[in-house]
């Protein structure tokens, strides 16, 4: 039996109500050790579909291209479009109420087990674990079609330039941002252009 997963045309509608929002923003942040970001793209695009593949990747791009961390911003994002001011209120709570307080409880234990051999190498399969749903994400994703067509090679050059050259992601996001919009610009443009004659 073949799961389906949604492709960039299939339906998808939103959290009926911001008290929804902030129970499934919870969900995400409980289930994400390590980073939410592979958890959310699979509950928000292929358990719950309130998001297209399409859609999750132009909000996590979007998001990339903001200061601060990538699940904050997507639901900042995600929480305004759908509710407004109360749906950002209600995403961040359901990210950050519960993670808080447990990291509060946390940082009381760990500056007295920190140097513990058992507790340092549980940090360090939590950190493999963590990498690995990173890269699982990224691989998922390229099921887009957006990410198959020949803009995603200023993903790619952005990705050599900072990882493989070393290159600072500021002037890096300065000169591809602005090369990719234009692209984007130029392709739609291009197929609103009636056909010649």
């Amino acid at each position: 039996m073949q799961t389906e997963h949604p492709s960039s045309t299939s339906p998808a509608s939103g959290p009926s109500s911001p008290g929804v929002l902030f129970l499934a923003f919870m969900q995400l942040a409980l289930q994400g050790f390590g980073g939410v970001l592979p958890v959310a793209r699979h509950a928000l695009v292929e358990k719950r579909r309130w998001l297209t593949m399409d859609a999750f990747t132009d909000v996590l791009a979007r998001s990339q291209a903001l200061p601060g961390p990538n699940i904050v911003n997507v639901g900042v994002s995600l929480g305004a479009r759908w509710f407004g001011i109360r749906g950002v209120f209600a995403a961040l709570g359901g990210l950050m109420l519960v993670p808080f307080m447990l990291m509060m409880v946390l940082c009381v234990f760990y500056a007295s087990f920190a140097s513990t051999p058992e507790v340092a190498g549980a940090l360090r399969g939590v950190a493999a674990v963590s990498a690995g749903l990173i890269i699982g994400t990224a691989l998922r994703m390229t099921a887009s079609p957006r990410m198959r067509s020949w803009r995603a090679l200023f993903g790619v050059a952005a990705f050599v330039a900072v990882s493989g050259m070393r290159v600072s992601s500021v002037p890096v996001l300065l000169i591809a941002a602005p090369l990719s919009i234009v692209s984007a610009w130029w392709s739609q443009r291009t197929k609103k252009s009636p056909l010649p004659t």
